[in-house]
């Protein structure tokens, strides 16, 4: 019996109608990109304005923290002076405070927590570390030398009623017209996400921890 193999009129036609089918896709590809460039065009060109601006990371998923010393970097990569108050963690070392502490003149670094509130267990003393921390924050905010500051964990303080949020409000408000504040952690009070310009929210798919796996060095600390 013997195998019919395809003659090259049928390669031809089977490559050609390949190409069409190609083209049409391609075409089609480039006729959404060409709408989707006017419609990002027009709003870069209404978004002309610089200042500086409020970031939240909020929500249970991972990343809070990490999105915000990202921008610690990134900042500092275009020459900014940083600084960074930590409200809550404070027992744990970190791999984002070692880093940072080799750069004392681009980056300063306060961790004002003791560790998390149920370890603590003394919501007096939580207290008067929320505040303090805050004062360092207060000094900051009215420091125009500080290009970009970040405050780590201070929506927890918030929430767990450590701080008066319209005063943190009050004092945001009143900085200087081109410092970056971030401002990470759980259950941002919706009165700071109204008052901030870009909120975003982590929601968690899953996580290493359900699985019995700690903390790991340079993802989680």
């Amino acid at each position: 019996m013997t195998q019919e193999t395809p003659n090259s009129d049928s390669l031809t036609t089977d490559t050609a109608d390949a190409v069409d089918a190609d083209d049409g896709r391609n075409e089609r590809h480039r006729a959404r990109m060409v709408r989707k460039k006017a419609v990002v065009d027009e709003k870069i060109e209404k978004a002309q304005r610089d200042c500086g601006v409020i970031v939240i990371t909020t929500g249970n998923g991972k990343g809070k923290s990490s999105s915000g010393f990202g921008m610690v970097v990134r900042a500092m990569g275009h020459g900014m002076k940083t600084g960074v108050v930590q409200f809550i963690k404070g027992a744990i070392p970190t791999g984002e405070e070692k880093f940072l502490r080799r750069f004392p003149e681009e980056c300063e670094f306060h961790v004002m927590g003791e560790g998390y509130t149920w370890e603590t267990q003394d919501r007096a003393r939580d207290i008067a570390k929320a505040e303090a921390a805050w004062e360092q924050a207060r000094r900051m905010l009215q420091d125009a030398s500080f290009g970009l500051v970040l405050f780590d964990e201070l929506n927890i303080a918030l929430k767990l009623g450590y701080l008066d949020v319209n005063t943190v409000i009050a004092d945001l408000q009143a900085r200087p017209e081109m410092q970056h504040v971030v401002i990470t952690g759980r259950g941002a009070p919706q009165a700071l996400i109204d008052a901030a310009n870009t909120v975003t929210d982590m929601t968690p798919v899953k996580h290493a921890f359900a699985d019995g796996i700690r903390a790991q060095p340079g993802v989680e600390m």
